[in-house]
């Protein structure tokens, strides 16, 4: 893992440890980027040339009217279209389980991109397993908190099913980092069982086996 980068403001703490993990200078395409706040950190800490892609046209208008390259496009339909390695890293950040198709978008990613990021929520945490022991229902916490009708979480997945998905795509792990709501990360002694225990998300660094 490469040294904190030191920052003012108010950052995701998974968009600080992606732009950690990004090379300077290098292209990159946000999948689902939202507000573009990921694309912006990039190109004020890293020197990124940015792109990205958005489903709700209204957050795309935001982007543009700020000055960033986006487009509006669906991972799930999209990402075929783009040409292999056109960029250096292809993220997609917090957004992989409101996908139909996870396994696919994974696999475009890293063909669209000579590295893959990907942010997570953690369905193995702790407190969720503790309201699904408790109360019988679908947890509501911080990091998911839509109820199970409205949501638009449809694959949720823990840490190590993630892994599992890694290695079905014969993807390489290059990092892998477990944290909770402050950007904190667990200790890197820390076996997968205690990651997916006491991570509230995850962020993994991959590329393509050779």
């Amino acid at each position: 893992m490469q040294k904190a980068i030191p920052l003012t403001g108010q950052h995701r703490a998974d968009h600080l440890l992606i732009a950690e993990m990004v090379t300077s200078s290098s292209r990159v395409l946000d999948v689902g980027c939202g507000d573009g706040a990921l694309l912006k950190l990039l190109a004020e800490t890293k020197g990124v040339d940015g792109r990205g892609v958005e489903l709700s046209r209204e957050k795309v208008n935001l982007c543009v009217k700020s000055g960033l390259s986006v487009i509006q496009g669906d991972a799930d339909s999209d990402l075929k279209d783009y040409p292999d390695r056109a960029f250096d890293f292809a993220i997609l950040s917090l957004t992989i389980q409101a996908t139909r198709d996870p396994k696919t978008v994974l696999e475009n990613l890293l063909r669209i991109g000579k590295h893959a990021i990907v942010s997570f929520p953690n369905f193995g945490h702790w407190r969720i397993r503790a309201q699904l022991l408790l109360t019988g229902r679908m947890p509501m916490t911080p990091n998911l908190p839509e109820p199970w009708y409205s949501t638009a979480d449809a694959h949720l997945c823990t840490i190590r099913d993630f892994a599992d998905l890694v290695s079905l795509v014969d993807a390489e792990v290059e990092d892998a980092v477990a944290f909770n709501s402050q950007g904190k990360r667990l200790p890197i002694k820390h076996s997968i069982a205690l990651q997916n225990l006491l991570g509230e998300k995850a962020v993994f660094k991959l590329k393509r086996r050779s």
